[in-house]
């Protein structure tokens, strides 16, 4: 097995940029929508086959075992490259909590069918009155026997309609003090009686969210993840990189470059007005890359980010609100047009950029919440 970490950065940076810049299929990049796992199927084997499926996981469950410093190149190449997100919700979410706080038998078991995609997860946190605020969630799981009976409502399950197995925040105890106690998290089989999903059609026309309800669902006293009425623990474990992976940069990145060359293409920059507002734009991205660089340092020097990193997940996604806005216009007529619009050797959709940019200021919590938190812990203001 390689050990990636013995490389300078700039050399697996460039290992990692020839891979996926030589490897991923062209049809894949930059995709608009979530692909199914038949689109990508054969990606994964690839992946798979070179070891590459689990680069942050330790190398002793067949992960990469990258530092953090090389994690972060690694994300970042297959952002520049075009590389979609994935099923990878095993991989990144419910495979790090089995390594921290499952059993040895339940990593023996659940590991080595999420690195293959034997099973392919989704994630059963948010219910319909218990979204940013997780912890009124109120689906139920009753112990009968050796089995948890499962009872109640998830929704904006992500891809819940291509998945064969659901991680889930349940109420074990509905007499807990607090609402945080009183939370597990269990694993569920999706294909059983009593599980029904529904798929939930977007502004997109994309089936990518679904509402999944359970009656009387079933799932074994082992499939219990760490401590009974100890999930929320969990949930809040999952939040380590994600926090400043989803204020990644790349969003805003490029979707710039697609603005770019959509206006050069209608000669949009002969109009003065349209050159200030997209330099206005080009300089908040490039101030937002400063700003994504100085939490990435505190990353590879190993220290714990603050609340402070709430700050790039607002900044970019309202960024790319007003990068794909200014996309509209600068399409013209056309900007009402589904598909992609032809520009010159190359293509740009519009309207998908436009409606994949709505929901990313509510998504991994609301930009209302990340404001909250800012205000409250990093500038003391009263609740």
């Amino acid at each position: 097995m390689i050990d990636w970490n013995a490389l300078s950065d700039e050399d697996f940076r460039a290992e990692a940029r020839t891979f996926f810049e030589g490897e991923y299929p062209a049809n894949l990049k930059f995709l608009p929508h979530r692909p199914l796992w038949a689109e990508i199927r054969d990606w994964h084997k690839k992946l798979h086959a070179r070891g590459w499926v689990a680069p942050a996981w330790p190398a002793e469950h067949d992960g990469m075992g990258l530092s953090a410093s090389k994690l972060l190149i690694f994300y970042e190449e297959q952002q520049r490259s075009g590389v979609t997100r994935g099923r990878d919700m095993g991989v990144q979410m419910v495979g790090p909590l089995i390594i921290k706080f499952g059993t040895e038998e339940q990593k023996a078991y659940w590991l080595p069918r999420i690195l293959s995609c034997e099973d392919i997860w989704c994630q059963g946190y948010s219910e319909p009155n218990a979204g940013s605020d997780l912890a009124g969630l109120r689906t139920s799981a009753v112990i009968d026997g050796n089995d948890f009976v499962i009872n109640g409502q998830k929704i904006w399950t992500t891809m819940a309609h291509d998945a064969t197995h659901m991680f889930m925040l349940v109420r074990t105890d509905p007499n807990a003090p607090k609402r945080q106690e009183g939370i597990s998290f269990v694993l569920l089989d999706m294909d059983q009686p009593g599980v029904t999903v529904r798929p939930i059609r977007t502004l997109a026309g994309e089936d990518e969210f679904c509402e999944v309800f359970f009656d009387d669902a079933r799932t074994p006293r082992t499939n219990l993840v760490g401590e009974l009425n100890k999930g929320w623990t969990m949930a809040k474990a999952l939040l380590s990189f994600e926090r400043i992976f989803i204020g990644s940069p790349s969003l805003a990145q490029n979707a710039l470059v697609q603005l770019e060359t959509l206006a050069r293409g209608r000669g949009c920059f002969a109009d003065p007005h349209f050159r200030d507002r997209f330099a206005q734009l080009a300089l908040d991205v490039e101030d937002h890359a400063a700003l994504y660089a100085r939490f990435a340092d505190q990353v590879k020097r190993g220290e714990t980010l603050g609340p402070d990193v709430s700050m790039l997940k607002i900044w970019v996604t309202e960024t790319f609100q007003r990068i794909s806005e200014l996309m509209i216009e600068a399409a013209g007529p056309d900007g009402a047009a589904l598909g992609p619009l032809q520009v010159g050797n190359y293509s740009v959709d519009v309207l998908a950029s436009f409606y994949k940019a709505r929901p990313t200021t509510i998504y991994g919590g609301s930009n209302e919440i990340q404001r909250n938190i800012l205000s409250k812990t990093v500038l003391g203001l009263p609740s």
